[in-house]
């Protein structure tokens, strides 16, 4: 995957370039993508790779470093924008869906959160239930869906909102096997920003990712093309990651 727009919607940009040092998670990591580009990272648990997303989200401060999307600011230099105004868009395992608005409602949210005038973003959300294979779903609430049903409504939320990046923590962690499939091809299909993809499967990374990042102890131990990850890996944990890959 790469470039700058290539659904048509007008995503454009997000270049980022990050050094996040969070001390007490013993986190000190460098960082570039390109505009469109996606990364996996990797890494043991406890190796620093939910701190990473939230400090680049806005959701942990820095103790030193920076975060600099399409050159702004967003952290560093005694700034901090909170996570409403970085245009980073976040999905974890848990949807997080708003329980009393519509499938479709909380998706049109998403829309409304980037500036999109409320008619407007009713016909958004209808549009981006068909864009995720739920067309005719769009009146249920979140508890009439399944779990990957509603993970799909997530990611169609944040997509709605135009990020010009969208971090992606284990969001197929706690679905099935077919779901986490489902969840997967939409994300492939619909995923037209630049994007980091925290995850434990190396299938993430192969079917999603051009670079696998490898996170250990907080720091970068190998950042490479997935395929030369798993052809010469670094470390004991990268070639464990290699020989799941076979």
């Amino acid at each position: 995957m790469s470039g700058a727009d290539r659904s048509g919607t007008g995503t454009t940009a997000g270049a980022l370039d990050a050094r996040v040092v969070v001390a007490h998670a013993g986190l000190d990591v460098a960082l570039r993508l390109a505009p469109g580009e996606v990364v996996a990272v990797m890494g043991p648990s406890g190796a620093g790779k939910t701190t990473l997303v939230e400090a680049l989200a806005g959701l942990r401060r820095l103790d030193h470093g920076h975060v600099d999307l399409d050159g702004t600011r967003l952290a560093g230099d005694g700034r901090h924008t909170p996570p409403s105004r970085r245009a980073i868009g976040m999905l974890g395992q848990d949807a997080l869906l708003f329980p009393h608005l519509s499938a479709a409602e909380n998706i049109a949210f998403g829309a409304r959160a980037n500036g999109v005038a409320r008619a407007d973003s009713r016909t958004i959300g209808a549009e981006w239930m068909t864009r995720i294979g739920l067309d005719g779903l769009g009146g249920r609430r979140p508890d009439e869906l399944s779990g990957g049903q509603r993970q799909r409504v997530a990611l169609a939320r944040a997509l709605a909102a135009r990020p010009r990046v969208l971090l992606l923590d284990e969001p197929f962690t706690s679905l099935d096997v077919e779901a986490a499939a489902q969840l997967r091809e939409v994300v492939r299909e619909q995923l037209h920003t630049t994007a980091i993809v925290v995850s434990h499967g190396i299938l993430d990374a192969q079917s999603l990712a051009e670079r696998l990042v490898i996170l250990e102890g907080g720091l970068i131990v190998q950042d490479a093309a997935v395929a030369d990850v798993l052809s010469s890996p670094a470390t004991s944990f990268a070639a464990a990651v290699a020989a799941s890959a076979r």
